[in-house]
């Protein structure tokens, strides 16, 4: 954050200064939009969400340290009084990002957007001072807060970008325009805010292409026909991407599995070739690999080095395939941040390739917005689950949930199926069935809850 008094930022955002003692007092630290994430020196942000109103926590904020409160009303401690918080923080934002010169990378995609940002971030850091989105920060909120987070040493600012329906992207390059955009891949996920088929989905991603300058670079993956339909929607300069498409310009040969389920590949970029063996779990992640690669590649980093820092990268968000070994010998694989069909088809055969020969419990709940076709695809997920040799398969909620357990359990395979209402229900049986040396996998949309699941299986006991 650069420093700025209040009395600059009221001028910038619009405030009037309410219970201010000094307007000359520097706002030297990040800005929050939790008190509990609160650093001395830095702004709070008071948002009204759906259960907790930030408003309520202003008090608490100044006393854990910060400068003052971006609110809607005065809030009894030192505040800077704007219409509309949300859009006071964007413009805050876009105000600093045009006093500091990063080059700002902007990427989304349907599934593997937050592995792929960690890892970028990873090999970009060895290279130059790097800010990127923490955890999965990407919306009209968690972008202005990455951005506030820059200062005049940034090089990079690697913001990951959520669409939940279109137009929001078109908002978010608008805060902060990238000279490289990345997208990953065209899936399902939000499908049903977005119009209801994988079209309309690539519809909204595209915005962000279309938002990058004449003289920035496009990223595109080539294995996925509805990103590569992009490439007519830009003014920069397309680069491919991919496993299998022979045009990719930075790609993964000679993919192999290692021991714990790991992916190691030949990266292959115009400047050459060197070996990666990645620390995550999961075939899939080659993909968020040379996606990543081929962002470090136009940003002149050398194969090799681009390759060390993939190698030595790890996983840095929770909730996406965090695996906690207990010291029963249980293995417990929380993967409950949220689901897709894509998501819960990579999950599932990443954890059967952990596991080798130990027994697998899987406990999934719903994938939602799925719009019409959730009922068939929760199915397909519950006959992967037996095709692929689950012993037991554990699905939380009504509706769809029980529909993909019928479908586990009528394949013949020989999957122990249960079906219970709630979290409560699932923590309960996963608790009684676990054995000593399980693996056991856990993954729904995050609303579900699951990943409360997750966490109490894998605490330690007592």
């Amino acid at each position: 954050m650069i420093p700025m008094t209040l009395a600059e930022i009221a001028r910038v955002v619009g405030a009037r200064l309410c219970d201010v003692p000094d307007p000359r007092v520097l706002v030297t630290a990040p800005s929050a939009v939790d008190s509990r994430e609160v650093v001395p020196g830095g702004l709070f942000a008071a948002t009204a969400g759906a259960r907790v109103d930030g408003h309520d926590y202003a008090a608490a904020a100044v006393a854990g340290g910060a400068v003052a409160v971006l609110a809607a009303r005065p809030v009894g401690v030192p505040a800077l009084v704007v219409e509309d918080v949300e859009v006071a923080i964007g413009v805050l934002a876009r105000h600093l990002l045009g006093r500091v010169s990063p080059t700002v990378v902007g990427l989304t995609g349907s599934v593997g957007k937050t592995t792929t940002k960690d890892l970028l971030a990873q090999v970009l850091e060895r290279h130059a001072a790097t800010v990127a989105t923490d955890r999965s920060f990407n919306n009209e909120l968690g972008l202005p807060l990455t951005v506030l987070r820059a200062d005049a040493a940034t090089r990079y600012l690697v913001l990951e970008m959520g669409a939940g329906r279109k137009g929001d992207l078109r908002y978010l390059t608008g805060l902060a325009p990238p000279r490289v955009g990345l997208v990953l891949n065209v899936g399902t996920a939000h499908v049903e805010r977005m119009g209801g088929g994988p079209a309309d989905v690539a519809e909204a991603k595209g915005e962000l292409v279309e938002a990058l300058p004449v003289d920035g670079f496009a990223l595109l993956n080539a294995d996925d026909r509805y990103v590569r339909g992009m490439a007519g929607r830009t003014r920069a300069q397309v680069v491919w991407y991919g496993r299998s498409a022979g045009d990719a310009q930075v790609r993964a040969e000679d993919v192999r599995m290692v021991e714990g389920a790991r992916a190691a590949f030949a990266l292959v970029t115009p400047g050459g070739r060197a070996p990666v063996e990645l620390g995550l779990v999961g075939e899939h992640q080659v993909g968020n690999a040379v996606a990543a690669a081929a962002v470090a590649t136009v940003l002149g980093l050398g194969v090799a080095e681009i390759a060390e820092g993939l190698s030595a990268a790890r996983r840095r968000s929770g909730g996406r395939l965090e695996v906690v070994d207990r010291v029963d010998g249980v293995t417990v694989v929380n993967d409950a941040y949220n689901a897709s069909p894509e998501s819960m088809r990579a999950g599932l055969r990443a954890v059967k390739a952990l596991a080798g020969v130990r027994r697998t419990v899987a406990v999934l709940g719903a994938m939602g917005q799925q719009a019409d076709a959730s009922r068939a695809r929760h199915v397909e997920v519950g006959r992967l689950v037996a095709e692929l040799g689950f012993d037991v398969l554990i699905a939380v909620g009504e509706g769809d949930p029980v529909a993909m357990a019928r479908a586990a359990e009528s394949s013949g395979a020989g999957v122990a199926v249960h079906a219970v209402e709630d979290v409560a229900g699932a923590l309960g049986l996963a608790a009684a069935l676990l054995e000593a040396g399980d693996v056991v996998f856990v993954k729904a949309s995050s609303e579900v809850g699951l990943g409360a699941v997750a966490r109490a299986l894998a605490a330690p006991p007592g």
